[in-house]
């Protein structure tokens, strides 16, 4: 104001999009040429233009997991080129991200990407739009910029040739819907992406890439074209004019060549070109027109873009114009600064390019053809100098006077292009002389500084006695207490919390869990998504690892060797925003998950926390329901075995990762829902505290918890039991004297035994670990040892239902079968069982369904299933527990005690009998008869009676029942499914 300037034009540069300088000028009175603050954040941010882009109903790009083939990773901010890499092989995605939001940062201060289908044959076609106060938008025709070097572009075109008509019209409706009703006043460019491989009339045939909310380097072929002055337009429409009432039509082909101060290695990669121009003979005449202000004298500055003069041609067709454009840059002559002008010329000459037969990665793919042959190159310093490996600033110079370098040590860095390239020695010596001058432009083979020969062996020694070991660096130091801000000791408070409720920290669990020193954390610097509405320091301090603490280590090692015990850990911390799932918590997730899948690594998973987290802003997306975790979690059933570990409250997401799991532990304290309090009462369905949700007792019943645990300490050390069963072999475990199972059995028949007696005297002591020992109490499942290998067991508790099996039953042996089945663990089946239990009110569970379930898994078995028959061994049941039949496994055996039959004994002769019983008036001689009848039926089915007739292969002595599943081991492989694991 006091330059009484009534606005202000920010050019084409970063400013003209920047909205706090179009905020600033508001509230200073000023005019600014160009929309207001609210549009340049809309269309500055490409994911948010992209979602406008799609509520206008303008195509665009498919995103994330819905992308099969190569993607495009993007800075949100920014443009010209700069954070953007593209992915053809998914496993570096992690990197490249990384790799582009570091470069979106430098360049644009937001290191936000996104990553979009990437189209390998596509033509990169502009709009030009302009808009005025009265909410008219216009477009003032198309143009051509496919032809882009590195994503930057290097020849432009207006209009744009050998785009279909139809398709043209299609695209630049588009782009008006794009601005209407937006309030947008000035000039934009909207940008385009035609897929060269579908038709023109095809949905997919183009897709919108960006808005750019200002004037654009490639306009002027628009003024050619058309006859207008685009920058007296914008002031017009900044001053409230509106646009004229005709759009003039295209008159003609205009072409743009940006002609930079640069030099091209054999690479193709364009280096900044230092130097001052001496001479300068610009073309003329009709159809000529050059935007810059080169002249003699001119110096170049390569800390900044190269860009030193756009050369402009217009003629009445493409022909005549590419005519023009390659006689204008044959008599472009420009020296004492390298520029692309061989580059343009060649590119003009090359046949794809009269026929327009190109697209955005031509140039790149066709480099080796296209770079001038031989390129600019400087003449050797002497042997004793070191020299700059490119044109730029000297922004350091590590070293001074009489320093000794040893060979590859960094001396100095230059900066060109706003990049920081390494001065490296390529000799030992000591500094002589240092010629370049901090902060001064160097050229591309000038001397830096020169040295002195000096012995090699000599300097690496005297490096090394002069080298502070114990020095921590600037760098490392800020790593060092990024790192210490997660860390328990320095988390008072949140410790303190965790003591209150009798529980460990997340960090503790892991410690736990894995052997020492051998746990390498992955994302311990990640915090929460919410940079938008908090500070940095807040987030750090408050947010470590962003709830998710997960890495690689071993478990178990000294049993079973490091490789076998590698193990994925995963641990959301409760003292982070409840252990809530954030949008960076989510990524980690799944970058760690598809380390598993990669590496078929076990995973353990503590999973308490609450769910879903509303309050990461600076996520990119609406509902976040696209994100991948449980889908890839549960595409990991059957890769490796996966242990969950819950204590305290877990709900929503964090309960389905956790009921997701092979195996589910659980602490007592526990509290385990779908739905969490929140989610109970905002689904009007009553208002509950987190305990009276999902107590752990209830899953305990039910069969969703396989073991209960006393604490967080002591499902730890069940995870590492359990997952060990998966490890391999341990060394030879005791077991007791075998003659003990002999006496478990009563003589009587009819009395009921503890078969737990029998497993812990069968298997070696201490090994066994019982599954949903809460749930379907007749039917006994777990995992234990013979002899150091791991065997899966099912058995029959006579104690409940007398042993038969319910639906409960066959689910869980059913389940239990999966399990052991992907992973490739043996099955020992301990028979007692009088059948599956009958009658209308068994009918009411779905046995027909659910107890064939053990047919279907057991017929589909690869592991073997080795059956020893305690005592009963009655009609489909005993079949069932078989495998499907007493003949599907290796062996199936019988102690003494072993009775068979159709069905129960006493059952079959009451209805077989019924008649000749009832004829029996004498009720003591009835019973006399029916006991008689009961004695011979038991002698035809008793275990040696049966196995006279091969239904079974021996009879054992009970003692012998451990050298029989040994021996069946060592002679039958036990080969791995890998099929899914039923969560049921």
């Amino acid at each position: 104001m006091a330059a009484q300037c009534e606005a202000v034009h920010p050019g084409y540069g970063f400013l003209s999009e920047n909205p706090e300088l179009a905020h600033a000028c508001a509230e200073a009175g000023l005019i600014f040429i160009g929309p207001d603050a609210d549009l340049l954040r809309l269309f500055g941010d490409k994911a948010a233009a992209k979602r406008h882009a799609r509520l206008v109903g303008v195509p665009v790009l498919a995103e994330g997991d819905d992308v099969s083939g190569p993607v495009i990773v993007k800075a949100v901010a920014g443009g010209g080129g700069r954070g953007i890499r593209v992915v053809h092989d998914r496993l570096t995605l992690n990197a490249q991200l990384a790799a582009a939001g570091a470069e979106a940062l430098a360049a644009f201060g937001s290191e936000e990407v996104l990553v979009e289908r990437y189209v390998a044959s596509a033509r990169h076609i502009e709009v030009q739009l302009a808009g005025d106060a009265q909410g008219r938008v216009v477009t003032l025709g198309t143009r051509d910029c496919t032809l882009q070097r590195r994503h930057q572009k290097l020849i432009e075109i207006a209009p744009a040739q050998a785009l279909d008509p139809g398709l043209s019209e299609r695209i630049q409706d588009a782009a008006i819907r794009l601005l209407n009703g937006t309030g947008y006043v000035g000039l934009a460019t909207a940008e385009f992406l035609v897929d060269r491989d579908f038709p023109s009339d095809h949905p997919d045939a183009f897709a919108f890439l960006e808005v750019n909310p200002r004037l654009q380097v490639e306009h002027t072929v628009t003024e050619e074209v058309t006859g207008l002055d685009l920058v007296a337009l914008q002031l017009r429409l900044a001053r409230g004019e509106p646009l004229p009432d005709a759009v003039p039509e295209p008159r003609g082909v205009a072409v743009q060549l940006r002609i930079n101060a640069e030099t091209i290695g054999n690479d193709g990669v364009p280096r900044a070109s230092g130097g001052t121009i001496s001479r300068l003979c610009a073309p003329g005449g009709p159809g000529i027109r050059i935007d810059g202000a080169a002249q003699s004298g001119f110096a170049a500055n390569p800390r900044f873009d190269a860009l030193i003069a756009k050369l402009i041609v217009h003629a009445a067709d493409w022909e005549g114009a590419l005519a023009r454009a390659r006689r204008a840059v044959a008599e472009y002559n420009i020296e004492g600064l390298a520029t692309n002008l061989p580059l343009l010329a060649e590119l003009l000459a090359r046949p794809e390019v009269a026929e327009l037969e190109i697209d955005t990665g031509w140039f790149d793919r066709n480099v080796a053809s296209l770079v001038p042959s031989p390129a600019l190159t400087h003449a050797s310093a002497d042997a004793e100098s070191i020299v700059a490996p490119l044109s730029g600033v000297v922004v350091g110079i590590d070293v001074v006077v009489g320093d000794r370098v040893r060979a590859g040590m960094e001396v100095g860095t230059i900066e060109a292009l706003k990049m920081q390239h390494a001065i490296v020695a390529p000799r030992s010596g000591v500094v002589r002389a240092i010629a370049a001058r901090l902060g001064g432009v160097i050229e591309e083979g000038a001397v830096i500084l020169s040295l002195d020969p000096a012995d090699e062996e000599e300097v690496a020694v005297t490096l090394v006695e002069n080298l502070d070991l114990d020095k921590i660096r600037t760098d490392l130091a800020e790593v060092h207490a990024r790192h210490a801000l997660g860390l328990d000791e320095n988390r008072p408070e949140a410790m303190e919390r965790r003591r209150r409720t009798n529980q460990r920290s997340a960090r503790e669990n892991l410690d736990d869990l894995f052997d020492p020193d051998s746990f390498i954390e992955y994302g311990a610097l990640t915090i929460a998504a919410q940079r938008r509405r908090r500070s940095l320091d807040d987030l750090m301090r408050n947010t470590p690892a962003d709830g998710m603490i997960g890495g690689v280590g071993t478990v178990n090692a000294g049993d079973h060797g490091e490789d076998a015990a590698k193990c994925l850990g995963l641990a959301y911390d409760y003292t982070v925003l409840a252990g809530t799932q954030g949008y960076n918590n989510h990524r980690k997730t799944d970058r760690l998950l598809g380390i598993a899948a990669d590496l078929k690594l076990p995973i353990v998973f503590y999973t308490e926390g609450g769910g879903g987290r509303p309050g990461d802003v600076d996520s990119v997306g609406a509902t976040g329901l696209d994100v991948p975790t449980f889908r890839s979690f549960a595409a990991l059933s059957g890769t490796a075995p996966r242990i969950g570990i819950t204590s305290g409250y877990a709900f929503a997401g964090n309960a389905v990762l956790f009921g997701s799991c092979d195996i589910t532990i659980a602490t007592r304290d526990a509290h385990i829902g779908v739905g969490g309090p929140a989610m109970i009462e905002g689904g009007g369905l009553g208002v509950y505290s987190p305990k009276q949700v999902g107590p752990v007792e209830v899953h305990w019943q039910s069969g969703a918890v396989d073991v209960l645990a006393e604490d967080e300490a002591d499902a730890t050390d069940l995870a590492r039991r359990l997952l060990s069963f998966f490890q391999g072999r341990v060394s030879g475990g005791d077991a007791a004297d075998q003659r003990l199972l002999r006496h478990i059995v009563p003589e009587n028949r009819l009395r009921v035994f503890d078969m737990r007696k029998v497993i812990d005297g069968l298997f070696d002591k201490g090994s066994f670990v019982e599954l949903r020992g809460g749930y379907a109490k007749g039917m006994i499942t777990g995992l234990a040892r013979l002899n150091g290998r791991a065997i899966g067991m099912i058995a029959n508790d006579c104690r409940y239902l007398s042993g038969a099996v319910d639906a409960e039953g066959s689910d869980k042996a059913a389940r239990f079968f999966q399990l052991c089945d992907a992973f490739g663990i043996p099955i020992v089946s301990l028979c007692d069982t009088p059948g599956f239990m009958v009658g209308p009110e068994a009918e009411k569970t779905a046995p027909i369904r659910r107890g064939a379930r053990m047919f279907i898994v057991g017929s589909a078995l690869s592991v073997p299933v080795f059956t020893v028959v305690i005592r009963k061994a009655y009609g489909l049941g005993a079949q069932a527990m078989a495998g499907g039949s007493l003949h599907a496994g290796p062996f199936t055996v019988a102690w003494p005690t072993g009775e068979f039959g159709g069905m129960g004994l006493e059952g079959a002769v009451r209805l077989g009998y019924r008649k000749e019983l009832e004829a029996i008036t004498d009720a003591k001689e009835r019973e006399a008869r029916y006991q008689q009848l009961v004695a011979n039926s038991y002698e035809r089915g008793k275990a040696v009676s049966v196995a006279q007739f091969l239904e079974i292969d021996a009879v054992i002595d009970p003692a012998d029942t451990r050298k029989w599943l040994l021996r069946g081991l060592a002679s039958t492989p036990a080969r791995r499914s890998g099929r899914y694991i039923d969560t049921w």
